[in-house]
């Protein structure tokens, strides 16, 4: 998933004044990592939940529960996070979330164990609040490691990473964590054998998160060596509450609410994918093979990058902006309409109209920002918000309706109002 750029307001300033960087090629290398990493990470949850929904025999609003907690962590980590950072400094800041982010892994040990989804839920928590102090830390400095004037060209490239990420990881993850030998389901088991079921088979998922502790660990180790690399380093104090007045300015106001329902319907819809595809009426796939079907959903956001970033030379990024989320709509109503491989693909397709969203959206809500910038880019990552309350919401109407397909209508809603702000935003913006 892409994820917006936290712009501390921050300087390693040269002793001209003129735009910092930093001569230090060879870290670039270790944020395309963290990129990586992070995406990923994001990404597994598409895999997790209808593991955890069949092991707690959850609802599907239960089961959403997973996308709420991990992304209720930008809204209460995002700005200590950034605080914490300015404290202490990107290196050391970095290395505060990797660590952060291997506890998280480590708690599924206990959650395993004690076979109690609420662990489960509070792991996920750490994890991802090791996630958000990490992104505070790579988007900025991905801009240092280099000339400003390229800086744009390192952060798309660093974003490729990401999507790289979030399309392999729900590949591998699904073959180790939703690949089961087990001939029962825990609807058909109570007491001391349900308990015995869900700590056996909730082994997958702690082995697979064992791995990515234990290369956290790596990479923290490595990065520990280069803490003191970034000499000069300097952070800009700013208050508590900074950028929230921004949300009266009609246009900035207006994209954060679209930054908030556009990853809340891309999150509903991947943590949706598996349960989708298994239908009887969609492609009726085993758990695994649905599974690993998730990639092509993110994957199809990295290639739309690639091609969105070449048509918007020619259409206006307001203009594509609208049109993409009326194909995102359009794909919606086909996969809800129809059968079998026609319903799934069009789903999974979803995401190549996702491609180009989330950076469009916050460029046009950025416009004319001018040195209120870095508050605006602050308030934009608390709205990533909406990748916990709309899952949420998405699976109670699953819930209430009884049907996957009319849930994915409130995704479908979110796309109509991104497609109007699209309309809205087509014109630069005003002075």
């Amino acid at each position: 998933m892409a994820i917006a750029p936290q712009k501390l307001a921050s300087a390693c300033e040269e002793k001209d004044g003129g735009a910092a960087h930093v001569d230090a090629p060879e870290l670039r290398l270790f944020v395309m990592g963290l990129f990586f990493i992070f995406g990923g990470i994001t990404s597994l949850n598409d895999v997790i939940i209808p593991k955890l929904k069949e092991l707690f025999t959850l609802n599907y609003t239960q089961a959403m529960l997973v996308q709420f907690c991990f992304f209720t962590a930008y809204l209460v980590i995002g700005i200590p996070g950034a605080k914490l950072v300015k404290k202490i400094g990107y290196m050391r800041g970095a290395v505060a979330g990797l660590l952060t982010m291997m506890v998280g892994c480590l708690l599924f040990i206990p959650a395993s164990q004690n076979a109690v989804y609420e662990l489960f839920l509070f792991a996920l928590f750490v994890l991802a609040s090791g996630v958000v102090i990490v992104q505070v830390v790579a988007n900025p400095l991905i801009s240092l490691l280099g000339k400003p004037e390229t800086a744009h060209s390192r952060l798309t490239f660093a974003q490729a990473f990401n999507s790289l990420g979030t399309t392999i990881f729900p590949i591998v993850g699904s073959g180790l964590i939703l690949g089961s030998l087990a001939t029962v389901t825990a609807d058909q088991l109570s007491g001391a054998e349900l308990d015995a079921y869900r700590t056996a088979e909730s082994q997958a998922i702690v082995h697979g998160y064992l791995g990515i502790a234990a290369a956290l660990a790596v990479v923290a180790a490595a990065v520990w060596m280069f803490r003191n690399r970034l000499k000069g380093e300097r952070h800009e104090a700013s208050a508590g509450l900074a950028g929230f007045d921004l949300l009266k300015r009609p246009r900035f106001g207006f994209g954060a609410l679209c930054i908030f329902l556009y990853v809340g319907a891309e999150v509903s819809i991947g943590s949706l994918i598996v349960s989708y595809l298994m239908q009887g009426h969609v492609m009726a796939l085993p758990e695994q093979a649905a599974g690993k079907l998730i990639g092509l959903y993110w994957g199809g956001a990295m290639v739309g990058r690639f091609i969105g970033s070449a048509v918007m030379r020619l259409v206006s990024p307001g203009k594509l902006l609208a049109c993409v989320a009326a194909g995102a709509i359009a794909l919606i109503l086909i996969s809800i309409s129809t059968a079998g491989a026609v319903s799934g693909y069009s789903l999974l397709a979803i995401g190549l109209m996702n491609a180009i969203m989330f950076p469009t959206i916050f460029s046009l809500a950025s416009e004319r920002l001018g040195s209120r910038a870095a508050d605006g880019s602050g308030i934009i990552n608390v709205a990533i918000f909406g990748g916990a309350v709309i899952p949420l919401a998405t699976g109670a109407l699953a819930d209430v309706t009884g049907s996957l397909g009319l849930a994915l209508l409130l995704p479908a809603a979110c796309y109509a109002i991104i497609a109007a702000f699209g309309i809205y935003a087509r014109r630069p913006a005003a002075v």
